[in-house]
């Protein structure tokens, strides 16, 4: 399918579903698909992204991954009070990057095209670029200082896991570049290279713990993934924030889209896709099929072993101190890449920063 008829029936889903709600206040694009042209083709293994504004302040939960028209959609719901500053929007690393563009879908109020008004022209200014870039390296510090030793181990994976992984935000974002989820490790290696910093990244993979791992190894254990996902999906009740990613529509990223990754020799690069899965897997087997959560979890720890390197939680805690002090080298090269990015603008005042 291509982005152009994909987009055509976010469209279409939005008039149907999301306009006759009560407290709608318009909707817009987001995520990889933002900028690329309509005739461009949407692989099988992504999405369309499509937040829908909301006045409640407590949203409902999102839908998710769903199919309307052929278009694999991700729907997410924002509440208004998250974007109606343009300053705090500007702010935050992943809100702003919807209003660099016109992603508007649907703007009842004409609040959201005003956003985008107050966004775009001071999206690549470097101060604001920065203020991003540090919202990322907070994300990383704050989560990592959160972590929670007395959970199980298949949530304590996560909890290590995705903070780490903001490690490559922080440079996409000094790239102006997409900071996308499950492809932020091959977009941190893009930004690496162009901008002269190879070196750094084979850090971040061992940060994560696959810089040697093997294509063969890790296709092992994305069959231990399908297993665990089939298995996964037909017994899934309890409502969680992932779960429209535990799905069969979610099924052709969070399984095919790692063998393509492999395929392409990315293989190190899936990792991260592979390990997330199977953890969010085993949150939602624990609760709603305690023995299959058992019965799979030999396959899940010798995942996360022989593909992180984390055998139990003293190695997450180790691990989580070789990331803290990577930081400070991070954000050095951040900043390298925002002083030699040609479309990053140049300084302004900024308003003072509100407390976090």
């Amino acid at each position: 399918m291509r982005i152009g008829a994909a987009r055509a029936a976010a469209v279409r889903w939005v008039a149907a579903h999301a306009r006759p709600a009560p407290g709608y206040r318009g909707a817009y694009f987001s995520g990889s698909t933002v900028g690329r042209p309509d005739d461009a083709e949407l692989p099988a293994s992504s999405d369309v992204d499509v937040v829908v504004v909301t006045e409640a302040d407590d949203p409902p939960a999102k839908p998710g991954k769903l199919r309307h028209e052929g278009a694999l959609l991700e729907i997410t719901y924002v509440p208004w009070a998250e974007l109606r500053d343009p300053e705090a929007v500007l702010s935050s690393y992943h809100l702003a990057g919807s209003f660099r563009r016109d992603t508007v879908i649907d703007d009842p109020t004409g609040g959201l095209r005003a956003l985008y008004r107050g966004v775009s022209p001071r999206f690549a200014e470097r101060a604001w670029v920065r203020r991003r870039c540090l919202d990322a390296r907070q994300r990383v510090e704050g989560r990592l200082a959160a972590f929670d030793v007395s959970v199980p181990f298949h949530e304590q994976v996560p909890a290590w896991m995705f903070p780490t992984g903001v490690t490559t935000h922080v440079l996409l974002v000094a790239a102006l570049r997409n900071p996308t989820v499950r492809l932020r490790y091959r977009a941190a290696r893009d930004v690496l290279t162009t901008y002269g910093r190879p070196e750094l990244y084979p850090e971040l993979l061992e940060l994560l713990g696959c810089a040697d791992v093997s294509a063969r190894q890790v296709r092992h254990h994305v069959a231990e993934l399908t297993r665990t996902f089939d298995a996964t999906v037909p017994v899934a009740r309890t409502p969680f924030f992932f779960s429209s990613d535990l799905t069969e529509q979610a099924r052709p990223i969070a399984v095919d889209g790692s063998l393509e990754l492999i395929d392409g020799g990315d293989h190190r690069e899936a990792v991260f896709w592979i390990v997330a899965t199977l953890a969010r897997c085993h949150t939602v087997l624990a609760v709603d099929d305690p023995a299959l959560h058992a019965a799979r979890l030999p396959a899940f720890e010798a995942a996360v072993a022989e593909l992180t390197g984390i055998t139990g939680t003293a190695d997450i805690l180790a691990r989580r101190e070789e990331v803290t002090r990577f930081l400070p080298r991070l954000w050095t090269a951040a900043e390298g890449v925002l002083t030699a990015n040609p479309d990053i603008a140049g300084e302004r005042p900024l308003p003072p920063q509100r407390p976090l």
